[in-house]
């Protein structure tokens, strides 16, 4: 069976993913695991493109794929606000994707360095400073919970692949530097990566 985890996330409000409040920050800030992380198993729904949104922007696809990275590569690329996984053949599958606000956002590569089921919230002591009246746990699965359904942590402890309590976000520069995926598509991502798994981000073209 798949575990929940309770990941403490530095984020300034329940609807952003915010771990660039401080340059700081390590994995200690932005999620800290006290269970054992799960990766996705044979039971996750996979979705169909036509499945997971209503809207064309918002579709997941295949789609030809031009660039040097090799298949079971992640790629974001913030200006077109898209997310590819690569497949064989020149392929991939893309995915819209909320990405930084003005300011925040970020390019580089990092890995896939855990993997979380409906990851409960905690705020950090800054936020509970900063939001008192925040509560001291959000539960995995509640509709206020910012992470969504799943959550892929990377590599430099500041930042993270989840999905959101925010679908209309998705799409737009909303985060503070995390990709922000519809709960539909971030299980569909998680069942295709690992641990390990390299992510680059772009700016794109």
């Amino acid at each position: 069976m798949l575990s929940r985890a309770l990941l403490v996330f530095a984020t300034g409000s329940l609807a952003i993913c915010d771990p660039a409040m401080s340059a700081s920050l390590d994995l200690g800030g932005i999620g800290k695991l006290l269970s054992s992380y799960a990766h996705a198993g044979g039971d996750l729904q996979k979705t169909s493109p036509d499945q997971s949104s209503g809207s064309k922007e918002l579709s997941r696809k295949v789609v030809d794929y031009v660039g040097s990275e090799p298949p079971g590569t992640v790629v974001v690329r913030t200006k077109e606000r898209r997310l590819y996984f690569v497949v064989a053949d020149k392929k991939a599958i893309t995915y819209p994707v909320g990405v930084g606000k003005a300011g925040k956002q970020w390019q580089g590569v990092a890995t896939v360095d855990g993997a979380y089921v409906e990851p409960a919230w905690s705020p950090t002591p800054e936020i509970k400073r900063d939001n008192p009246k925040l509560p001291d746990v959000i539960p995995g699965g509640s509709p206020k919970n910012p992470m969504g359904v799943r959550a892929l942590t990377l590599t430099g402890g500041k930042y993270a692949i989840h999905g959101t309590n925010r679908p209309e976000s998705v799409g737009k520069d909303a985060s503070y530097g995390c990709i922000r995926m519809l709960n539909a598509h971030v299980i569909d991502l998680y069942g295709r990566v690992a641990v390990g798994t390299k992510v680059v981000v772009v700016r794109g073209s």
